[in-house]
Parts: structure tokens; C-alpha cells; sequence
């Protein structure tokens, strides 16, 4: 039995020794395997830019200023025997029997690439290195990044495992530790609930929601306050903005002679939309092509209003057909920058000079378009509110239908939509893009460097064009959104040039993480909500914007993201933030676009004395209180207290906006007559309250800035209003004349020493940097 047992031992040890060796061999053979894949250079990633920078001035894409008759932008050409004969530019696997490495590495002037009057500058050790190792191993060209279908891979292995909150944050950490970088720590409550009421809803918490938020002490309070912001009505007007940009919504045509137009119920059903989290995928199909769905509903024709809110003529004397392909030549730009994030414009006169989009394939894209019913002039301003096709809207449609639309009056509304010929236009390649040099015919279909247009399964229309758009093949659309909403939370897309995926755009600074949510984004229903809540509760998100003299030496412009970005609220919210910490704000949703105050005389600048808008005629009441993104926007003469913010001026599509830091700014602050009537209506009730003046201060302060302020804050604030009401004690007249401003009623029986005081603190709490920054 002894024998018996000493072998069954035996046996099982032989077994767990077998398992073991066989375990450690296989993690070590994958363990090869991911350390050969990780030090394999990618073209697109790695070699390209250097080319890019380097190589194709004299080497690229430019015929008229290629040298040699070498292209090393394309496999074929660099694989080839050379010009003279003599060698290849590249030899796969032997980078001394390369051209391009021998020239690159020569010190002879006569000999080295780059040549020294091309002022390119040599390459240095570590990009001769990278491009050695890379023909070393091949020297393979891949597809464009955007190009390729994106891919789900594993989450990266993080050594901070527990400081993960999601997703996300296993890919910025991953990068983070790459550079020797170390996350920051989670903002404080009052900053995160600032961040997230901008992000969320545009607005400034109130104080209401303050004391809510800093009284839950719950693990799940900040996720149940991503949910209560993100069901605000406000969500759907805060996301609204950007899409506006991006369909450049404006309320007049453009050009000099300007006129009304009633796109604003497209604007409504945008909000609404975004509100009932309309899935991605169906969001821009029926903008593209709502009028085309089967039994079209009037909602579905009023989406497509989307299409059509480019500039129009109305001077007399146009060339109809000129505007007729310009009105189209826009929409076509729109859908590429806005919705594929490419520069396809470029190929409008001739094949683009960097990405694989040749003059037919930009004709063919066009041809979409080209079949619309709209025509290239209607008549001179004043002849018509809207332009054909059109779409009317009744108080029964508005009652049943479109509950979302908010008509303030019992007139029916009529708006441009879009809307096919029966018998389809041919359409031509126009040579040199010019609307009366027609050439070849040519037929719809997507851009075959993006993705096969399949006329089995799409169409040759717009319908079909969506179809093509929104399918979970297309390697754009998925990938562009993701990162416009990513710019809009973050600051920064992972890829910066949101309007530019292609060749000469910026390459992602987390292509894996890019790739992940833009998966995670299909195969959850196209969800935006979902989206936005996934980056608000990221540990990534809710850092501190705190930054340290090493963060900023290694990485000043926060592309590994160990810090949140700390930047100014858009030009809308600057409005809204002034008007919702007053009491001002009116909360209405939708509706025709209004006009509050604005310096005299500007618009009767830009005029030529025909159509409804050669005056401004300010609005009255309530009307004077509407958030930032009803503000009325004439095309040739934006709001310009917004354009001072760098708001969009809407004549064509905006992905993103610029930022800059002007005087100008701090003037707007200071004398603007919106933030000056907020300041007094908020003195004048402050003046009334009961409270000492530091607990008065204490509660504008946290109301305003949205923090507790600190003992100097207050110290400060007590010592200026003590100085501000001994002044105005003596001069009661300059009192009268601080506090009349603004068409707001008065408080009655006010003490106007006491409110003018109290007027000039609130007035300097707006105009705080940090009042306005998202921290």
C-alpha cells in the first residue's frame, strides 16, 4: 500500500510540474509575442511624420514639386527602381541598400537628404533610428489609421489599478506611466459640481444644488449627480450648442442683402433629440435624409432642415445654376468636416493634394446633394420667410405632432427642408470647380477610400448616403463623434484637429482609447447619454486641473491627460452663467430666436437698407433673459459680445472653436449691459436681506463663483463694499446713476446707497476669472 501511495504522490506532482511548465512556457511565448509586437514600428504612427516633416515637400503628394519621380508616400513608388537607375528608395529588410537611409545618414552636402537648401533640417539619432529598425523590419506601408475599421483591444495593464474609475482611465494612466507621469488627485466637491453643471447642462449650480450635493456624503452621490444634470432639460441645450456649430444654424441668409429666415423649430427638435437620447445613428439619419424615410413623418422633414441652413442669396442679378452648386458645394463640406471629420472640399477643383479623395470622388459625394429640388435664387429680400423645398408648421402640428416645437403665436411657421426630383440630375465634374465648366458625368457614392459604397445594401440617394454613413463598417463616423464630444468635456479631441482625420491631420494621442469608446459607442445603440456619463465619472475626469512645475516641463499642453483641463466657458454659457447666478434667467425651452441688448448702430452698418433687418429691434421682458444659444445671429454681423468669446459666426460648419484671451474680453465683463443689470437686480435684493454684510458676501461668493470663499476673499470683499457705501452715502445722485441700468423692474422702497454698493461687489465677482473658467 506504501508503494501504491509513494506512486499516486508521484503521479500528481509529475502533473502540477507538467501544468506549471507548460503555464509559464505559454506566458512566457505571449509575453514574446506582445514585447516583438509592441517594439514593431508603425508606419502611421511613427515612420509617416517623420516623412511628412522630412520627405514629401520634394518626395509626397505634389506633382508640381516632386523631384526624382519618387513618391514616398506610396509603397509602389518607393519599392521602385529609381529614376537614374541606380538602386531603390527603399529596400525592404536592408536599410544599407537603401537609398533613402544612406542619404539620410550621409554628412556629403552634394549626397544627404534632407538637401541643405531645402532648410528642413537632418534627422535626428532617434529618427534615423526609428526609420533604420522599420525597413529592418519590412518597411510596410499600412492604410491610413482613420482608414481602418477601429478595434476593441484589451485594457492596458495599469500598476494604479484601484485609481480606475472606468474604461477610460485604464488608457490615460496607461500613457501616464509611459512618460513618468502621475495623475492628480480628484478635485474638491465644489469644483467637480462647477465642471459638471457646465459640461452638463451649461449653467452654474445653484445654490440649491450646492448644499445638496455637499450634504450627500454616499459613495454614489457624484454618480447620482452626473444622472439628475444629464436629465435636465438644460442637457439638451447645453449639447445643442456644439451641433449648432457644426450645422452653422444661423437666422438670416447672408450676404448683404440680409433677411429673416425660420430655421429656429430645426433647433427645437435638435434640443429635444438630445433630451430623449436619440441614438447617434438615427440622429444623423434623419438629418440627412428624414424626407426619404419611408412615410415620412413631419418630424423626420423637419430634421433635414439640418441640410439646409447654409447662407442664400438674395441680391438681384445672381446666376441662379452659380448658387444653386454653391448652396450644394456647402452641404457637401458640411457632412465631410462635420460628420467624417475630413478636408474633402480640397478636391473641389482638383484630386486632393494629400488624402486618396480624387476630383470624382468629391463629384460623387456631391451628386447626393445635387438632386434637391431647392433652387439657386428666389427673389430678392423680403420675397418669402423661407426657401423651397419647405415645410409648414400648424398649431395642430405643434398641438399633436411636434409637441416640442415652442410657437409663442398662432401663426403658422415656414421653414426649409429638403426634399428630390423625381427624375434625378445628372451630374458633372466641374473643372476647376467652376459651375459652368461641366465635364465628365458621374453617379453618387461614398468616398471608397473610407469604405466600399455598396449599391446592393445602399442606395444612390441621400437615404442611402446615411445608410452608408451610420454603418457599424464605416471607420469615421463612430470614431469623429466620439472625439467632438470628448473635445467638447475635455478641452482638447484625442485627435486635436477635429475637423481633420486624414493625411495631414493630427494623429491621436490615444488611438487605443479613441478605437474603444468609439466600439463601446456602436455596440451600445449609438447612446450619447451614455457616452457623456462614461467620460464625467472617469477618475480622468475628475482630477484636479492642479499644475506642478513637472507637469509642466513634460507635458505643457496635457495631451497625457494627468491633469483636467482649466479653460474658459463657451461664449453661450458666459451669458447663461451671468444670467442663472442672478435669478434672471428665463428657463423657457425653444422657441424663435430673440435679441437682447446690443450697442446702437451696428447692424444699420451692415445693410444695404433692404429686408426686415435693417434695424435691430430689441426685445422686451423675459425675452431679454434667454439663455446664450437663442440669441439671434445675423449672418453678416454675429452677436458681438459672443464673437468677442469666440463664439461661432455660423457661415459655414465649426467643429471647433478657437480660444484666445483678449482685453476686449474684460471690457465685455465690465460694461456689458446684461452682466451690469444682473449685478443690480442681485444688489437690490441682496440690500434687503437681514444677513451681516460677511454673510451676505459668503453667499454671493458661493452663489457666483460656486466655492466657499476663503477669510482673505471675504476680508476683501467687506473692506470694498464698506468703501463703496461710505462713497455713495455722500453722492446719492451717483448712486441713482450706477443703479439705472437695465429694462428689469427695480425693487421698490430699495436703499440705492446700499444696492449701488452691493452692485459694484457682484459686478466684481463677475468679472473673476475663475467665474467663467471650467477648473
Amino acid at each position: 500500500m506504501g508503494l501504491r501511495r509513494y506512486f499516486k504522490y508521484f503521479l500528481l506532482v509529475s502533473v502540477l510540474v507538467i501544468i506549471t511548465v507548460s503555464v509559464l512556457f505559454f506566458q512566457k511565448k505571449e509575453a514574446t509575442k506582445q514585447q516583438a509586437a509592441s517594439d514593431l514600428i508603425s508606419y502611421s504612427f511613427q515612420v509617416r511624420p517623420i516623412l511628412s516633416d522630412k520627405c514629401f515637400a520634394c518626395h509626397g503628394p505634389d506633382a508640381k514639386k516632386r523631384e526624382a519621380n519618387l513618391r514616398l508616400d506610396m509603397a509602389e513608388s518607393a519599392y521602385a527602381r529609381l529614376k537614374d537607375g541606380k538602386g531603390f528608395a527603399i529596400v525592404p529588410g536592408n536599410p544599407e541598400a537603401s537609398e533613402v537611409y544612406k542619404r539620410i545618414t550621409s554628412t556629403l552636402p552634394d549626397y544627404q537628404m534632407p538637401t541643405p537648401e531645402s532648410h528642413l533640417g537632418l534627422l535626428n539619432d532617434s529618427e534615423i533610428g526609428l526609420l533604420k529598425k522599420w525597413i529592418q523590419q519590412g518597411g510596410k506601408y499600412e492604410q491610413h489609421w482613420a482608414f481602418t475599421a477601429p478595434k476593441q483591444n484589451p485594457l492596458p495593464e495599469v500598476s494604479k489599478k484601484d485609481w480606475a474609475k472606468n474604461e477610460i482611465d485604464h488608457f490615460t494612466l496607461s500613457k501616464m506611466e509611459e512618460v513618468g507621469l502621475e495623475p492628480n488627485e480628484e478635485a474638491t466637491k465644489e469644483q467637480l459640481l462647477k465642471r459638471l453643471s457646465i459640461d452638463l447642462t451649461g449653467l452654474a449650480p445653484s445654490l440649491a444644488l450646492q448644499r445638496k450635493f455637499a450634504a450627500d456624503d454616499s459613495e454614489k452621490a457624484y454618480e447620482r449627480m452626473v444622472d439628475e444634470l444629464i436629465a435636465q432639460q438644460s442637457y439638451g441645450e447645453k449639447m445643442a450648442v456644439h451641433w449648432l456649430d457644426v450645422a452653422r444654424f444661423a437666422d438670416s441668409y447672408g450676404y448683404q442683402n440680409d433677411d429673416v429666415r425660420t430655421q429656429w423649430p430645426w433647433r427645437d427638435w435638435v434640443i429635444h433629440a438630445f433630451n430623449r437620447n436619440m441614438p447617434y445613428d438615427q440622429f444623423l439619419t434623419w438629418q440627412l435624409a428624414g424626407d426619404m424615410l419611408p412615410n415620412a413623418s413631419k418630424e423626420q422633414i423637419l430634421a433635414t432642415a439640418f441640410l439646409r441652413n447654409h447662407k442664400y442669396t438674395e441680391e438681384d442679378g445672381v446666376i441662379p445654376e452659380e448658387y444653386r452648386i454653391e448652396y450644394h458645394l456647402d452641404k457637401t463640406k458640411t457632412f465631410s468636416s462635420g460628420l467624417l471629420g475630413l478636408t474633402v472640399e480640397c478636391a473641389q477643383c482638383h484630386d486632393h493634394k494629400y488624402d486618396p479623395i480624387s476630383q470624382e470622388d468629391y463629384y460623387r459625394l456631391f451628386a447626393f446633394f445635387n438632386n434637391s429640388k431647392e433652387k439657386g435664387f428666389e427673389g430678392s429680400a423680403g420675397s418669402g420667410p423661407a426657401k423651397t423645398p419647405v415645410l409648414t408648421i400648424s398649431n395642430a402640428d405643434v398641438k399633436n405632432l411636434l409637441s416640442f416645437v415652442n410657437s409663442r403665436d398662432t401663426a403658422k411657421i415656414v421653414l426649409s427642408v429638403m426634399g428630390e426630383n423625381d427624375t434625378p440630375r445628372p451630374t458633372h465634374i466641374l473643372n476647376r470647380g467652376v459651375y459652368d465648366a461641366p465635364g465628365k458625368v458621374v453617379t453618387p457614392s461614398g468616398l471608397k477610400a473610407v469604405m466600399k459604397f455598396d449599391t446592393v445594401k445602399y442606395p444612390q440617394n441621400r437615404l442611402g448616403l446615411a445608410k452608408w454613413t451610420v454603418s457599424k463598417d464605416n471607420p469615421l463616423t463612430a470614431r469623429v463623434f466620439v472625439n467632438q464630444i470628448w473635445q467638447e468635456i475635455f478641452g482638447r479631441g484625442l485627435v486635436k484637429s477635429t475637423g481633420d482625420f486624414g493625411m495631414q491631420g493630427e494623429l491621436p494621442t490615444h488611438p487605443a482609447l479613441l478605437d474603444w469608446l468609439a466600439v463601446d459607442f456602436m455596440k451600445h445603440n449609438w447612446d450619447i447619454k451614455r457616452l457623456v456619463k462614461q467620460m464625467v465619472t472617469s477618475a480622468t475626469y475628475r482630477q484636479s486641473s492642479m499644475q506642478t512645475n513637472e507637469k509642466r516641463e513634460k507635458d505643457p499642453d496635457n495631451i497625457y491627460l494627468s491633469r483636467m483641463d482649466r479653460s474658459r466657458v463657451p461664449a453661450e454659457f458666459v451669458r447663461d452663467i451671468v444670467l442663472s447666478t442672478s435669478g434672471l434667467l428665463n428657463h423657457e425651452i425653444g422657441g424663435a430666436s430673440v435679441k437682447p441688448y446690443q450697442p446702437k448702430g451696428i447692424w444699420e452698418a451692415t445693410t444695404a437698407n433692404r429686408g426686415s433687418l435693417t434695424k435691430y429691434v430689441q426685445d422686451q421682458g423675459g425675452q431679454l433673459y434667454r439663455r446664450g444659444l437663442y440669441t439671434f445671429i445675423k449672418l453678416t454681423l454675429p452677436p458681438p459680445a459672443m464673437i468677442i468669446f469666440d463664439g461661432s459666426n455660423r457661415d459655414h460648419c465649426e467643429v471647433k472653436r478657437q480660444k484666445t484671451n483678449t482685453p476686449l474680453q474684460a471690457l465685455v465683463m465690465l460694461n456689458d449691459p446684461t452682466v451690469l443689470e444682473a449685478s443690480r437686480v442681485l444688489a437690490e435684493q441682496t440690500s434687503f436681506r437681514k444677513n451681516s454684510t460677511e454673510d451676505n458676501i459668503r453667499e454671493l461668493f458661493q452663489r457666483i463663483v460656486c466655492r466657499s470663499p476663503s477669510t482673505t476673499d471675504v476680508k476683501l470683499l467687506v473692506e470694498y463694499y464698506d468703501q463703496e457705501l461710505n462713497r455713495f452715502s455722500k453722492d446719492k445722485k451717483k448712486a441713482e446713476r450706477v443703479l439705472n441700468v437695465g429694462d428689469y423692474v427695480h425693487e421698490a422702497r430699495v436703499n440705492e446707497s446700499q444696492a449701488a454698493a452691493w452692485m459694484r461687489v457682484i459686478n466684481t465677482l463677475y468679472n473673476m476669472e475663475e467665474t467663467i473658467t471650467k477648473s
